[in-house]
């Protein structure tokens, strides 16, 4: 009986540790994702966009959630990425038209030239890797290093899955790499740090590229 006691008890803390997370893919197709046509699909399991030299890609576009403009969370996903690869998971973003977005993004590059780093489209970039940064309500910014940007990046795979797991809390926005933190931003500028906003993955312009992501697992933070 002890036993069976220990074991219930045990089941209850795991669904209670689970309380709050979603799983925002499926693995088998893109319901519950707004794509633009002809650019996503599923691949091996994996949300997908590929472009080639017959099919250039000329215009962002971002496969975006839903579900839902959430505030608070903590966002994993894994993703992988062709080495010309330029792209984001972008959050706290508002939609602008189809299938585009404005808002933070955790970056993401093939080359690892920009893995870590957080950008926002009206603001520009927002954080570098390696760099902790608070803006001030007027603007006025304070940065200071979280760690080597060289030594940080040697975690990040050019070849495979990597993950990545992006925190929002408030004001505070926080982007780790491989279980590595990456990069820090603390936003208090009304016209940037919107409290809540859509989820999306990004496809680039440019030279032929491939991106994937799968395993998004979005929690709610209280």
């Amino acid at each position: 009986m002890k036993t069976i006691v220990i074991l219930a008890a045990s089941c209850l803390a795991a669904l209670a540790a689970r309380a709050g997370e979603q799983q925002l893919f499926n693995g088998k197709d893109l319901d519950g994702w707004d794509a633009a046509p002809g650019w996503w699909h599923v691949e091996d399991g994996a949300l997908t966009a590929e472009s080639t030299p017959e099919k250039p890609c000329k215009k962002c576009n971002y496969l975006i959630w839903k579900g839902g403009e959430p505030a608070d969370f903590e966002l994993t996903a894994d993703f992988k990425l062709s080495a010309s690869a330029n792209s984001g998971i972008q959050i706290r973003s508002a939609r602008r038209g189809e299938w585009d977005t404005m808002g933070y993004q955790a970056d993401m590059t093939g080359n690892g030239g920009l893995v870590g780093f957080i950008y926002h489209h009206k603001g520009g970039l927002v954080v570098a890797r390696g760099e902790k940064t608070v803006f001030a309500a007027d603007g006025r910014k304070e940065t200071e290093k979280l760690g080597d940007a060289a030594e940080l990046l040697k975690v990040f795979k050019k070849e495979g899955w990597n993950n990545c797991r992006i925190v929002c809390r408030g004001p505070e926005i926080t982007y780790y790499v491989n279980g590595v933190l990456m990069s820090r931003v603390t936003d208090h500028r009304a016209a940037i740090a919107v409290p809540s906003g859509v989820i999306g993955l990004q496809m680039h312009p440019g030279p032929p590229m491939k991106v994937q992501f799968k395993n998004l697992v979005l929690k709610t933070l209280k």
